[in-house]
């Protein structure tokens, strides 16, 4: 496994495998099994699988986590070889964006759901995403389904701006009691861990009441109900939203994303399910 530090040697890695099928997973590192299962879909269909590690600095905003979080290079690379990935790229990010002024963003679908509290959030994504194809000239990239907003983000301005990568949504990794997979859980604390499941078993009832037709609202209700039996759970948002242009909707009549992020203490944990007509 090839170990990149700069975006030279990443430049050099992609000249010499030009002629293979690559495919890129993309992740800030702190490496879960969610991640493992990203790389293994990779490994089944592609030549070259690459997976950058990098605590992205363009996508979190004042007051957010961008130093506390969670890093741990040895884990992530031995997680890497025992995979089978090609090469690792893990830039410093001051070599990375050196006088950086050009940025990568979306209208409209950025700014529901996490966009509202996160404005500067899927502009960071985009910009870094756009840097990494440029680099690696990736076949596929892999992403998981847990970030949904960032999938359907991703998806469209990979159309609009003719990048010719196909874009692979895998299912979301959870743990035994539902918790989706996350390397911010490791920001919990106990009581607040062992309330966590509430948003999985929320989406689950949420799911199980759903019909065509159904008022968004009356499904809303279910599941915020369901959350509010966990005292420290507190609400950002539960929202039901349209697959193409992320915006709410009043009835559902097509297909779309049912969406949350509640808070535990300080920590911000997202879930969701996509419900087809």
């Amino acid at each position: 496994m090839k170990v990149l530090r700069n975006v030279q040697e990443a430049l050099e890695f992609t000249k010499g495998n030009y002629q293979k099928s690559v495919g890129l997973v993309p992740t800030m590192g702190f490496l879960h099994a969610g991640h493992k299962s990203l790389i293994d879909e990779a490994r089944k269909n592609n030549d070259i699988v690459v997976v950058s590690i990098f605590v992205n600095p363009t996508q979190f905003g004042p007051g957010e986590d961008y130093e506390s979080y969670p890093r741990d290079e040895e884990r992530d690379f031995k997680l890497c070889e025992e995979t089978g990935v090609d090469a690792v790229f893990t830039p410093d990010p001051k070599e990375f964006y050196q006088n950086h002024k050009t940025y990568v963003t979306i209208e409209d679908l950025k700014d529901n759901l996490c966009g509202k509290t996160r404005p500067i959030h899927f502009r960071g994504v985009l910009t870094v995403l756009t840097k990494l194809f440029h680099i690696f000239r990736p076949t596929r990239a892999y992403f998981g389904r847990k970030d949904a907003q960032q999938f359907l983000i991703v998806k469209k301005a990979v159309k609009d701006l003719n990048f010719g990568i196909e874009i692979v949504p895998c299912p979301i990794k959870r743990e035994e009691d539902g918790l989706a997979i996350s390397s911010r859980n490791v920001y919990l604390s106990d009581e607040e861990r062992k309330a966590a499941p509430v948003l999985h078993r929320a989406l689950e009832k949420g799911r199980a009441a759903m019909t065509r037709g159904m008022k968004a609202e009356d499904l809303i209700k279910i599941i915020e109900d369901e959350i509010k039996t966990e005292k420290l759970a507190d609400i950002e948002y539960v929202q039901v939203v349209d697959t193409e242009e992320i915006k709410d909707m009043d009835v559902i009549d097509k297909d779309c994303l049912v969406a949350l992020a509640v808070r535990f203490g300080t920590t911000r944990l997202i879930d969701n399910f996509f419900f087809e007509v």
